[in-house]
């Protein structure tokens, strides 16, 4: 049985989706000002696995992941290249599926744009300024009371009289309460602006998610995810805004994803160790990242190294290498329960995707033990191993192509050895062991070694891959 961690409740719980069989889930995307960093990615790979497992699972999902297309930063952005706004999203939107298609990410099904839902937006506002839970400020803005809902800081777990006294009183006098947040801004000189009921205008961050989420998915939907930088005050905002507006209970379960760190450290621009999925993609390929992302626990911190992207790197070289030259068997109608069912409850388990990967080289040692012995259970194992990795979107890439395939970086390189170029040395080196010129066969073995080619002599020839 399924359990989530569920952010509202902090704890485990049992996952039982509202309508039985489907399961409906939002997840905050991308403000598409900039290239996507690793922890974009992350949040991409995170709630993919998420929707193919529940998928695998047998859920019908509506899976919906927003664009924010205004606001400040892309404003900011806009102005200081001299560009459209217009034309500044577009280029990264493009850019961001890109990436994300890259990464072994599925589109959503879904893909609202802020933009493209001002008249939900609009409509969501009005109903908060009817239903007193909101006021237009001396200033023109309309704000969200914050002290008309109760339940403020529950999922936070913040209280409402502690941020009260916490915050800085007076930082805009033309709203009632210092905790409050702007859900329409009016319209500044050369900014996009819609009309509204309060004046020319554009939306404040947080209402674009509530408006979008309720539209796409009703009042009331099963799954909303993110990263745990979200959580206050975006998502905190989301449920007040969604919940005073509907009348309804907003999101049954809360999922977070931690935070990207970088060598133990926050990883940021100041620090100077911010990395785009661009740049890592100049020197990895991109199932290694997306393996790299999957080894640890989506809750966890996860720690960006040169060292945890090489050890992913000759991980998923090894399960590739387990699975060259079989041929996977899905005849058997019992072709690995034991191994189905502990994958199953480690993803059963709030999606454990280290134990999920663990239970992959479980079965590759398996497979390596009966290669030779027994073909055909080797063969039925390497399908199941195939189908297990189905959900996490990884060992989908034939094993030749994958270990043959230079990197990026290693592609780059000026001398870089092309597959017919090794092909032709390996045939010298046949050529040089029928003869028995060890020492010119070894001398062709050291150059390719020296070029990062490993080689993999048995019965049947040689093999090779890339190091």
């Amino acid at each position: 049985m399924l359990k989530i961690y569920n952010t509202l409740t902090n704890q485990k719980d049992t996952f039982v989706p509202i309508d039985a069989g489907k399961v409906r889930m939002y997840v905050c995307g991308m403000t598409v000002y900039d290239y996507c960093h690793l922890g974009h990615a992350r949040v991409m790979v995170v709630f993919d696995v998420v929707v193919r497992y529940l998928r695998a699972r047998g859920y019908q999902v509506t899976y919906v992941r927003n664009i924010t297309d205004v606001d400040d930063k892309i404003i900011k952005r806009a102005v200081e290249n001299g560009e459209d706004i217009h034309a500044l999203t577009e280029r990264f939107i493009k850019i961001m599926h890109e990436d994300a298609s890259a990464l072994g990410v599925l589109p959503p099904d879904i893909e609202p744009r802020a933009t493209s839902s001002m008249d939900d937006i609009i409509d969501m506002i009005r109903v908060l300024v009817d239903n007193g839970h909101a006021y237009q400020g001396s200033n023109g803005d309309v704000y969200y009371d914050v002290s008309r809902f109760e339940s403020y800081g529950t999922l936070s777990g913040k209280n409402l009289d502690d941020l009260q006294s916490g915050a800085r009183v007076a930082v805009n006098e033309s709203k009632d309460d210092p905790l409050d947040f702007a859900l329409w801004k009016v319209a500044k000189p050369d900014e996009p602006s819609w009309s509204s009921p309060w004046g020319d205008g554009r939306p404040g961050w947080h209402i674009e998610c509530s408006a979008m989420s309720t539209r796409c998915l009703g009042s009331h939907f099963d799954i909303h995810g993110g990263g745990m930088d979200l959580k206050f005050p975006h998502h905190e905002n989301e449920i007040a805004q969604a919940e005073a507006a509907t009348g309804e209970h907003f999101v049954n379960y809360w999922m977070h994803n931690g935070f990207v760190r970088v060598d133990d450290e926050k990883m940021s621009k100041s620090l100077g160790n911010f990395f785009t999925v661009r740049e890592i993609l100049k020197s990895y390929r991109a199932e290694d990242i997306r393996y790299f992302i999957l080894a640890s626990h989506y809750r966890s911190p996860l720690n960006y190294s040169q060292e945890n992207l090489e050890n992913a790197k000759a991980a998923l070289t090894r399960l590739y290498s387990t699975l060259r030259g079989l041929s996977p068997d899905n005849s058997s109608d019992n072709r690995c329960d034991e191994y189905d069912q502990a994958c199953y409850n480690a993803m059963d388990d709030d999606f454990n995707t280290p134990e999920a990967i663990a239970v992959l080289f479980e079965i590759a040692r398996e497979i390596n033990k009966q290669r030779a012995a027994d073909p055909a259970t080797a063969n039925r194992l390497a399908a199941c191993l195939v189908d297990l990795g189905k959900p996490l979107g990884l060992l989908q890439d034939d094993p030749e192509h994958y270990l043959r395939d230079a990197t990026p970086a290693a592609a780059g390189e000026d001398g870089a050895l092309s597959a017919e170029a090794i092909e032709d040395l390996i045939a010298q080196r046949l050529e040089a062991r029928t003869g028995k010129d060890w020492t010119e066969a070894d001398r062709i073995r050291d150059e390719l070694d020296a070029a990062g080619i490993i080689l993999e002599d048995d019965a049947s020839g040689t093999r090779w891959r890339r190091s």
